[in-house]
């Protein structure tokens, strides 16, 4: 089953195109707080995508949205030749199968150049998803430490707010009044 066989080359094209868009929104969107994140995997959703249609391109190339729309050879009969044409009956099979062999090739040559342009692209693709990795991680790493940074006043605040709490239950189990404790707050 061919899902792609009813799609032009250019529509072949903007779909890696949209996808990596609707990524972006819908990931974006779901967790804006990652959305470094988020680029660096819809540019590389981007080269898969390419990289997919430069092998679909392959794989059908005899395809004619890729085989540059002409005609394909053909090979004459020599069967109906007088006197000599049931002899060349054998050559007749002989040189369709040279002729075929012809035409894959053609059709190879012209879908090449549309495959490596996809190719191409893939790999533009994954040439800047190298410094967006080491921007995502350096900002993942830089998140990191402030959130570190965070949990630990949060945890001295704790620590103070503790000894604070000892302290009161301390003079409260040495018998101080609340008053005494209201003046030697002042």
């Amino acid at each position: 089953m061919d899902l792609l066989g009813g799609m032009s080359r250019d529509q072949l094209r903007m779909l890696s195109w949209v996808a990596a868009a609707v990524f972006v929104l819908v990931a974006g969107l779901w967790r804006p707080r990652r959305l470094h994140w988020t680029a660096l995997g819809s540019v590389l959703l981007f080269a898969a995508l390419n990289a997919g249609a430069g092998i679909y391109v392959l794989n059908h190339f005899g395809d004619p949205r890729c085989s540059g729309g002409e005609q394909p050879l053909s090979a004459p009969s020599f069967a109906g030749t007088p006197v000599v044409g049931e002899f060349l009956g054998r050559l007749d099979s002989a040189l369709n199968g040279v002729v075929g062999g012809v035409n894959e090739f053609l059709a190879f040559k012209h879908a090449l150049p549309i495959a490596l342009d996809f190719l191409a692209v893939s790999g533009w693709a994954l040439l800047v998803s190298f410094p967006l990795a080491v921007l995502a991680a350096g900002i993942s790493f830089a998140m990191a430490r402030r959130r570190a940074a965070d949990f630990d006043r949060y945890r001295a605040t704790v620590d103070r707010l503790g000894e604070d709490l000892e302290q009161v239950k301390r003079r409260l189990t040495s018998g101080t009044s609340g008053e005494k404790l209201d003046a030697e707050r002042i």
